[in-house]
């Protein structure tokens, strides 16, 4: 992660066949493109690859947890609960919307915490948003259940665990709906892109539709298309889709190369006093993209951080102190400062926030630092930095 480190001859080809055919858009034109339909055949590889029925690919992963969200009916007066480590695309996505984002706390696994979600329950209750942050998954199996009990949409945030799995089936797959993004530094690129996935033919049908303007893409004239509901545009381009077609192809490879950087440097900070690594729910086999590893405490994991950076250790993150994944920095949600007015019953559905303490999501985020897996490391440069990364944690914390 990320893709575009590989870029090559295949995802040249795929873009010079749009730009021989001069059609950029994914719709239309059917007797200028010369029979290229680089979106179509990226979510026939999709559907393939991930099992699953439907993908409906689209501009951004942003985009993708929006329609995944208007697709199952979700909108002003619902709420969906989503965890207080994420981009901040999760809550704008729900608020865009109108619904009101329920931020719980996380657990170990660095993703929702079950019991944080059975409490956070109400009759508003619409959907549960896990996010797979940084490569690995929640509890997914215990997330259905309650979904189940309470008759909730499940909602697969999977965005930065592309190639991740739980229980033998692809991350995304498992609950009704599934987001995955394809921005730049995705393990799986377009440049700007992202998809939504579904078995549910009505949630694949509003998604056709509500993607591009409501069209209802029946026939061979656009012009001639009718509208069955209002939609919006969230449509990728045909040159983006051609270089995740070519990226896409490759997921295999780049999951391996991850998986073999990210050994190697678990192995070397495994021998360490007082590091220890993220939890994986029992089943699941992480993507690879991120390895994290907590420290002892905040002031010992902000040591390391600062050290890391100090030395040449760069794509570390210690995300307590970031701007835009934790909650603790996201002022500008729980003060709720929006460009255009918010309705009252958004902004009396995110009072909450002003007095709500996230305690134990602290003690975790505090203590994790989150590194990046280069897919354009030599084997003997992940070497020499793992060596590296565990010399300056001990010097830090001897």
């Amino acid at each position: 992660m990320p893709g575009f480190e590989l870029f090559g001859d295949a995802e040249k080809k795929e873009v010079q066949d749009v730009l021989n055919s001069g059609v950029l858009m994914r719709y239309g034109f059917d007797g200028m493109r010369q029979g290229h339909w680089k979106a179509k055949e990226l979510e026939a590889e999709i559907e393939s690859q991930f099992e699953v029925q439907h993908a409906q690919l689209l501009s951004s992963g942003t985009a993708a947890v929006s329609l995944a969200l208007a697709s199952a009916g979700i909108g002003a007066g619902d709420e969906v609960i989503m965890p207080c480590f994420t981009f901040v695309a999760s809550f704008e996505a729900i608020i865009m919307l109108g619904a009101t984002p329920v931020v719980v706390d996380i657990d170990d696994t660095l993703t929702l915490d079950i019991e944080a979600v059975k409490a956070a329950i109400t009759p508003k209750t619409k959907a549960i948003m896990p996010v797979h942050m940084c490569g690995s998954m929640a509890n997914l199996e215990a997330l259905k259940s309650i979904c189940n009990t309470h008759n909730l949409i499940l909602i697969e945030d999977a965005c930065q665990a592309i190639g991740g799995t739980y229980k033998g089936q692809a991350l995304g797959t498992i609950g009704d709906l599934g987001c995955f993004s394809f921005d730049f530094v995705k393990t799986v690129t377009c440049g700007e892109g992202g998809v939504m996935i579904t078995n549910n033919n009505d949630y694949y049908t509003n998604a056709d539709h509500y993607s591009d303007h409501g069209h209802d893409h029946h026939g061979s004239d656009r012009g001639a298309e009718t509208h069955p509901f209002i939609g919006y545009n969230f449509r990728i381009s045909e040159l983006n889709a051609a270089v995740g077609l070519a990226q896409f192809r490759r997921l295999d490879d780049f999951i391996a190369i991850q998986k073999k950087h990210y050994t190697i440097i678990r192995n070397e900070l495994e021998k360490l006093a007082g590091v220890t690594f993220r939890s994986v729910p029992e089943g699941g086999e992480e993507s690879y993209a991120f390895l994290n590893f907590f420290l002892e405490d905040l002031e010992t994991a902000r040591k390391v951080s600062s050290a890391f950076k100090s030395n040449g250790i760069d794509v570390c993150f210690h995300y307590y102190d970031n701007n835009w994944h934790y909650i603790r920095k996201w002022e500008h949600l729980i003060n709720q400062k929006s460009l255009v007015p918010l309705s009252k019953e958004l902004i009396d559905g995110l009072s909450y926030l002003k007095h709500k303490t996230f305690e134990k999501s602290d003690h975790f985020i505090g203590r994790n630092i989150s590194c990046l897996i280069k897919l354009s490391w030599t084997e003997s440069e992940v070497i020499q930095r793992a060596k590296k990364m565990a010399s300056i944690i001990q010097s830090s914390t001897s």
